[in-house]
């Protein structure tokens, strides 16, 4: 599993795993239970779950803890990330939200390294009479879900955020929205991994191993043949690029390109932003996330160009545009990086959880704009899936199945 343009992939306490049957059972003596293809932090968290349940494993990545993480804002909205049609993901994004304070203070233990979780909230704004009714459906949608939300006047918002502009017409508080930093996240998972005594193979997966109708490991790239009792594709928008793969499991994932922009905020003018603020601007999604640490994260354009991750001067220019809308002191801050990475999207914008049809093979992916707010929950249901062959309860509607069963409906 390599890719065909520079894009790589990314994408409590410990228990004893039940006994694994005989058909999860590695066929080559010493090999791991488990085989993770890819190292994001969808992959590495499904590592580190495993590991803790007893079963050992190995994960492929020529960089573990790259790809969509590096570029992601790590939001945590759950509320404000609330979609017309995905009303059924919204209880999964609800349910991984409540576990992320318990979730990064585990993690933060196990490692020693801060993740930059803050519940800080967020703040949804509008700047003119179209935006402002459109997020009024918003809150209204909210209210129907039974989310809590708040609508505040543009004077409200300006007394929360002044940094905000003058013509700001309203917008929505979010308290329970939240955040963390992806980086340090990604990295805390590889040192989790490490400790739990996860194997890494620092390279690209070529192709799945199947034999006897059941996925056996991966051949990598330089040859080496890798056995498991269980493998899980988890390689964010190039899961359905591995070889091997039977063409009636292939995950429906494809990349959906994201520029972000990072600036940092001097000392002289902190705090610049206390909490989340984003925006449709003349249609398009902007959002401002700012770092306790100084940094401030700009994002993100969705565009469906393929594989492409060039950081182009449009897409630079319309996020600094949009954002000077919303804060019109940004332009005084120093840009320190232009990024572009790849979301993978699915049809339904959900993600592909546990058992294929294909034994033995797992897949973890199409988590889209949720894959960072979807680590604590994913994790939890990959490691119940590996070690009890089912999906728990919340999970179960995002079987990769479901799109099987779609297609062979009659018309």
């Amino acid at each position: 599993m390599h890719p065909r343009t520079p894009p790589r992939s990314d994408a409590g306490a410990p228990v004893v795993a039940s006994t694994p049957d005989i058909a999860s059972t590695p066929d080559v003596a010493g090999a791991p239970d488990v085989l993770v293809l890819g190292g994001g932090i969808i992959g590495l968290v499904t590592a580190w779950r495993a590991a803790q349940r007893g079963l050992s494993t190995a994960v492929v990545d020529p960089e573990p803890g790259g790809g969509a993480a590096q570029v992601a804002a790590g939001m945590l909205a759950a509320v404000t990330e609330l979609h017309y049609g995905e009303q059924g993901l919204l209880a999964l994004n609800l349910a991984s939200a409540r576990r992320y304070p318990e979730f990064a203070a585990e993690l933060e233990e196990a490692t020693g390294q801060e993740l930059g979780y803050r519940a800080c909230g967020t703040l949804a704004v509008a700047l003119d009479a179209d935006d402002r009714a459109h997020l009024r459906e918003l809150h209204a949608l909210q209210s129907q879900s039974g989310l809590a939300s708040e609508w505040l006047s543009g004077r409200e918002c300006r007394r929360l955020e002044p940094m905000l502009a003058p013509g700001v017409r309203g917008g929505l508080r979010v308290d329970g929205d939240h955040q963390v930093d992806p980086r340090r996240l990604a990295r805390a998972l590889v040192t989790a991994c490490e400790r739990a005594g996860v194997v890494f193979h620092r390279t690209w997966a070529d192709r799945l191993r199947v034999a006897r109708d059941r996925a056996r490991g991966a051949v990598l790239r330089d040859g080496t043949e890798l056995s498991a009792g269980q493998v899980v594709l988890a390689a964010g928008s190039l899961s359905g690029e591995l070889a091997g793969v039977p063409a009636d499991v292939i995950p429906p994932v494809r990349p959906v390109k994201g520029q972000v922009l990072r600036l940092t905020v001097p000392k002289a003018y902190a705090p610049f932003l206390s909490r989340t603020v984003r925006a449709v601007v003349r249609g398009s999604h902007v959002y401002l996330v700012p770092r306790e640490n100084g940094e401030l994260v700009v994002g993100a354009t969705s565009e469906e160009l393929g594989w492409d991750t060039t950081v182009t001067a449009g897409g630079v220019y319309e996020l600094l545009r949009d954002a000077h809308e919303l804060v019109p002191g940004i332009t005084e801050l120093p840009l320190t990086e232009t990024r572009a990475g790849l979301r993978p999207g699915s049809p339904d914008n959900a993600p592909l959880l546990g058992p294929t049809r294909l034994p033995g093979l797992h897949l973890a992916t199409g988590h889209y704009r949720n894959g960072v707010l979807l680590t604590p929950i994913t994790g939890d249901a990959m490691a119940h899936a590996l070690t009890s062959g089912e999906l728990p309860e919340d999970a179960r509607p995002f079987t990769p199945k479901r799109f099987s069963v779609l297609e062979e409906q009659p018309v």
